[in-house]
């Protein structure tokens, strides 16, 4: 009598069998192989780590190149700006002293003002993104959990913030908020721009990762294993941070990877209008919206701060999607 046949492995969805490097491992494991076998995530996350590190290195940049960001080169020796302001040399003056050439009328160097400006510009969006993904995800947690009167009010409120133009609010707050500090005969302090710029970007950024995570917790909440916590006498504290918490990392951190390019772009955004960083402190969008008062008879200049931005806003964009398909693998393009 011939054996009984043995029972097949299960096929997993689609008629495909299961992965055997999968079986056994971690969650996190499994997102970081996922992640790996991504190439443009993984060539985003290079570049993007390379602009994190020349930001954090710019002294160190500073003192191997031999120039600064704030002389001016073109004003203190002849010979390198001629009578209109302009770079003497071909293409911006670039020249083995300077990298990236000279800015047209103070002549400083264009790549420290770069690599300065790239660590203005990270760490104000660093700043505002951490700030408005801690204060969405309370107010989304507080929402969803919550409900009743205090999610409608909520709710209203962030319909109410998410309708308002922000650009505008903006430009019509900082000469009201210079004029509370700042005395008419005195400059505008940097750090007061820099901490008006970080407030305004969180007090507008945070309503969108509150929504999202207010109907995710709407979702959680009627679970079975909340469900079960609650009978077992769980605190509301407890059943936030140890139920419903776990199970929101994966939209948090997708968010939190692209609002910081928002935030860049935003911040480039305000300094070009000139409402944002002023001088001397080097800044992206100051060199663009300099750049592009001079581009008919010096384009190099605008040339380098404009590809930069838009290689770490794209880099940072494309990582934010190759994150969010190694975490959920069902939104997969």
């Amino acid at each position: 009598m011939p054996a009984p046949a043995l029972p097949e492995a299960s096929a997993a969805p689609g008629g495909r069998p299961p992965d055997a490097g999968s079986v056994g491992r971690s969650p996190g494991r499994l997102t970081w192989m996922r992640f790996r076998r991504d190439r443009t995530g993984v060539l985003s996350a290079f570049v993007v780590l390379f602009f994190f590190v020349v930001a954090l290195a710019a002294p160190l940049i500073s003192m191997a190149y031999g120039n600064d960001p704030y002389t001016q080169y073109g004003q203190e020796r002849e010979g390198l700006l001629n009578e209109f302001g302009y770079p003497l040399l071909p293409n911006g003056g670039i020249s083995g002293e300077f990298w990236f050439g000279l800015e047209p009328g103070l002549g400083r160097d264009v790549f420290m003002l770069l690599v300065y400006g790239i660590r203005t510009s990270l760490l104000i969006a660093a700043a505002a993104t951490l700030l408005t993904t801690l204060i969405g995800v309370v107010v989304g947690l507080v929402a969803g959990y919550v409900g009743g009167r205090t999610d409608y009010l909520i709710g209203r409120g962030i319909d109410i913030l998410l309708s308002f133009p922000s650009t505008l609010f903006f430009i019509a707050f900082m000469p009201v908020v210079e004029s509370l500090f700042v005395s008419p005969r005195e400059e505008t302090p940097v750090w007061l721009r820099t901490v008006s710029l970080i407030t305004v970007l969180t007090l507008f950024g945070w309503a969108t990762i509150a929504r999202l995570l207010r109907g995710q917790v709407l979702s959680l909440r009627e679970r079975e294993f909340v469900e079960a916590a609650r009978i077992t006498g769980a605190s509301p504290a407890r059943i936030i941070f140890k139920e419903l918490l776990p199970n929101l990392w994966t939209p948090i951190i997708i968010q939190s990877t692209l609002l910081l390019p928002a935030f860049v772009t935003a911040e480039a955004g305000l300094s070009f209008l000139g409402v944002g960083i002023i001088e001397p402190t080097p800044d992206w969008g100051r060199l663009i919206q300099r750049g592009a008062e001079v581009y008919r008879d010096d384009i190099t200049f605008l040339l380098f701060p404009g590809v930069s931005l838009v290689i770490f806003v794209l880099a940072f964009n494309l990582l934010g999607d190759s994150v969010r398909d190694a975490l959920d693998p069902k939104t997969r393009r």
